[in-house]
């Protein structure tokens, strides 16, 4: 949910800053016409991350940056893991439970923010973040939730009714059924309606999990069987809707941001068109060759829909665009670009604790772009195998630095045990530089420089020296994908 994901870092600058993340006030305090309240400003001195690996380590250290004490949740198999290191405090949660189930439990994580004065619960993405159920037991337990209100993760994590609610907006959207179909015959009669290629797609989660393309009719039955069964372990429900599928599309999200009172900010988009299996490997900001008309109607939709909702916090709104330069409504996640410049780890929990934008001198007309930056996934899979996770110690890690790289990771260092459980992110490489040249020369050095032995590794950019690697070379002329075997 909230920090991305990954995701990219995002050159944006405040008219008359300096550097990334400048930020001139806008105006005097005393001028501000919405500043929160004071009676409404509650300062947040505990924060507990309900998640794991690189995204709750990032949460740590920006709490840590504002004088916030943090508390770390594990699971039995995660004992050994460095978000637990890199927290305060750091307590076990679903004993005798699998892998993935301790992080989905709920009565746990309240218990123990409940038991050690945790102020507000930070979902991270993935998980629990998209849960209403679990943003409404945080509310009912007096722990504020870091992130929109319960109903707006419920308006919004049910994919079906956002889909209403953008229609009601005036955004478009692609055709797709009005609610989660009950069974495979509906989706039968869909697929004859539209005709193939359609998807499945989780009706209360993201992240590729529960996401099945069908192409022909004799495919049907078994993607629906897998993507229902994806959904169910993923997001603790099985639902699925159905969308007609949209062939070779790019992938934009816009950078949302909104306080508690009605105030949205957009802070420009990222193309994420390079995925694998659904779930996005490469990520450039801004969106390179976009028809600025079009990027002008994308970042309006988004907030459009935002306003519309009343969302609260950061958030990514996301969209296709066809071949004819048609944009499509696909969802909205609760989530916080890792990589933008504004930190928005830090406006989150300034927005929780009932600051407004105007406060944090956050307004839409002095923010803009500055340069260009690529995110790409290091992965622990094997390219050899159709890129399949690969489990193991890690026995050599020599990482890719230098100016102008940032590395957001938890498990890539020597010795490290590559559970087989989790999400094979090993770490994110973010390259930035004054233009999309400059950031791509950039990430194509760091990544040569990587040294990993014991885990096969594939990477979405640049070359490894793994026994088959992955190249994607992205020039300011032109899109250009290229899969590369060492």
């Amino acid at each position: 949910m909230f920090v991305f994901s990954s995701r990219m870092l995002r050159y944006i600058s405040i008219r008359g800053g300096l550097g990334l993340l400048a930020v001139r006030r806008a105006c005097l305090r005393s001028r501000h016409a919405h500043t929160a309240p004071q009676n409404e400003y509650r300062p947040i001195k505990k924060v507990m991350v309900a998640n794991r690996g690189e995204i709750a380590i990032r949460v740590f250290r920006a709490c840590t940056e504002m004088g916030i004490r943090t508390v770390a949740v594990y699971s039995e198999q995660d004992t050994g893991q460095m978000h637990r290191q890199k927290a305060d405090e750091a307590y076990l949660i679903g004993k005798g439970l699998p892998p993935v189930a301790a992080y989905l439990h709920i009565p746990d994580i309240i218990k123990v923010a409940k038991e050690n004065g945790v102020d507000a619960i930070h979902p991270g993405y993935g998980f629990l973040s998209e849960r209403s159920d679990f943003a409404q037991a945080c509310v009912d337990a007096g722990v504020r939730f870091v992130g929109p209100s319960p109903e707006t993760v419920r308006k919004m994590g049910d994919k079906v009714e956002a889909r209403s609610l953008a229609i009601a907006a005036g955004v478009p959207v692609v055709p797709g059924t009005d609610s989660p179909i009950a069974s495979l015959q509906e989706a039968q009669v869909f697929a004859q309606t539209y005709g193939f290629p359609i998807i499945f797609k989780a009706a209360y989660g993201g992240g590729g999990r529960g996401m099945r393309v069908v192409r022909e009719y004799e495919e049907l039955e078994e993607n629906y069987q897998r993507a229902y069964s994806e959904a169910l372990t993923a997001f603790g429900n099985g639902a699925l809707f159905v969308e007609k599928f949209i062939e070779k599309p790019r992938h934009i999200e816009v950078q949302i941001l909104g306080d508690k009172f009605g105030n949205v900010i957009h802070l420009y988009e990222r193309d994420c068109s390079i995925q694998r299996r659904h779930q996005k490997v490469v990520e450039i900001a801004p969106a390179f060759q976009l028809d600025p008309h079009l990027r002008d109607r994308l970042h309006a939709d988004a907030v459009t829909l935002a306003r519309q909702v009343g969302y609260e916090n950061a958030g990514t709104v996301e969209f296709l665009v066809d071949k004819h330069g048609k944009h499509y409504f696909i969802e909205v996640n609760s989530l916080a670009d890792a990589l933008a410049v504004v930190d928005l780890v830090h406006a989150q929990l300034r927005v929780c604790e009932g600051r407004s934008l105007l406060d944090l001198n956050l307004k839409q007309d002095k923010i803009r772009v500055n340069g260009c930056a690529i995110q790409c996934r290091v992965t622990t899979e094997d390219p050899a195998r159709g890129f399949q996770p690969d489990t193991g110690r890690i026995e050599v890690f020599r990482s890719g630095e230098g100016m102008g790289i940032r590395l957001d990771s938890a498990s890539a260092f020597q010795g490290a045990v590559i559970s087989p459980h989790y999400d094979s992110l090993l770490v994110k490489v973010i390259a930035s530089g004054k233009d999309l040249q400059t950031a791509s020369s950039k990430m194509s050095r760091a990544l040569a420089e990587f040294r990993i032995r014991g885990v096969k590794v594939g990477s979405s950019s640049a070359c490894l020296p793994s026994a088959a690697a992955t190249s994607v070379s992205v020039h300011a002329g032109a899109r250009l994908v290229r899969w590369t075997r060492l």
